[in-house]
């Protein structure tokens, strides 16, 4: 089978590799889709602090069960699944408190261990999700995506009075867009941006107001319209936005990081405890791949409004440069295998 490799930072190989056979507890999946993320270029430019070398990328994969290791139900074959990428081990304190997602062992496909951009995937059964013929092959491959969304929604468990503030409409911030949106029914959403063809998808997902900040001050225009977030997601990740959402957010309110910058951020403690904050952060995402799915079936999120370019699997440079290069036009990008 072809797989794509990362053999070391800035060197990627689509390489012949053998057949895997899924062991017990297993499933092999002929993979169908594949999304790339800004973590497989982010091991792909060696800036991942979690990968080992050499390593088959990609996180968000789709396709069909074709072979099942020792212990896996026969009904199981031919199904169509999308691979949850979060493997833990079901019995330390973070998984017994429902945070799989944080183990104390933690594999994540395509990071730890060999993921999902190759013609075939061997995978724990119990990570394989079962898809309804319902929801088209290019919105099943979507569902790991927004499994960060269900993620961050799940801890702060937005209502329809809330005013919610994004920060980044890249693909992360969309989707969190449309789950607020489409799924709570928020009242107001506000995406902040510095890139303007972004901010328009942003519109597309469904949000109600979206502000450039490149030039002009966001705390002056909520100000001026007498705006105070009740809830605001950090999707831009970078260290000088928490202390701005703690003086933006209004008493009571919540704040969401989703950021993985090393870099300190400098912040007034009185401001988070005057106004009795709540700062959630949010990682991959806990057992929320059936959450999505069912999202999907009821017609509450809509993929189609981020997925931008397709690229068969040969041509996965290409693919990675541009989502790297062309953050006006692209958002998500798929790879097709076995098409």
């Amino acid at each position: 089978m072809k797989s794509i490799v990362i053999q070391k930072p800035n060197a990627l190989l689509i390489d012949e590799r053998p057949l895997p056979v899924p062991g017990k507890g297993e499933v092999r999946v002929k993979i169908t889709l594949a999304g790339i993320c800004g973590s497989d270029s982010h091991i792909y430019r060696g800036h991942n602090p979690f990968a080992k070398y050499p390593r088959v990328i990609g996180h968000e994969f789709f396709g069909v069960i074709d072979a099942l290791g020792e212990g896996v139900e026969e009904n199981r074959l031919g199904q169509r699944v999308s691979v949850d990428p979060v493997i833990s081990c079901g019995h330390c304190y973070p998984c017994s408190v429902g945070k799989p997602n944080v183990c104390t062992t933690l594999v994540v496909l395509g990071v730890h261990r060999d993921g999902g951009f190759s013609e075939y995937a061997v995978v724990p059964a119990k990570n394989a999700w079962h898809i309804p013929d319902t929801i088209p092959d290019k919105h099943a491959v979507m569902v790991e995506p927004f499994t960060i969304a269900a993620n961050v929604t799940g801890h702060v468990q937005p209502t329809e009075q809330d005013v919610a503030l994004i920060y980044g409409a890249g693909p992360m911030g969309l989707v969190t867009v449309q789950a607020l949106k489409g799924v709570y029914k928020v009242k107001q959403v506000i995406v902040v941006d510095r890139i303007d063809e972004r901010l328009e998808m942003a519109k597309r997902s469904g949000a109600d107001w979206t502000f450039n900040n490149a030039e002009q001050s966001l705390q002056a225009a909520l100000e001026e319209k007498g705006i105070k977030p009740t809830l605001i997601v950090d999707a831009a990740c970078h260290p000088s936005i928490l202390q701005e959402a703690i003086t933006l957010a209004s008493p009571g309110a919540r704040i969401v990081l989703m950021g993985f910058s090393s870099d300190p951020s400098q912040i007034v403690q009185q401001g988070i405890t005057g106004k009795e904050l709540s700062i959630f952060s949010s990682r991959l995402n806990a057992n929320k791949f059936p959450v999505v799915i069912d999202w999907l079936e009821k017609g509450l999120i809509d993929p189609d409004k981020l997925i931008t370019h397709s690229f068969d699997y040969h041509h996965v440079t290409d693919a990675i440069e541009l989502f790297e290069k062309d953050q006006r036009q692209c958002c998500k990008v798929l790879l097709t295998f076995g098409q």
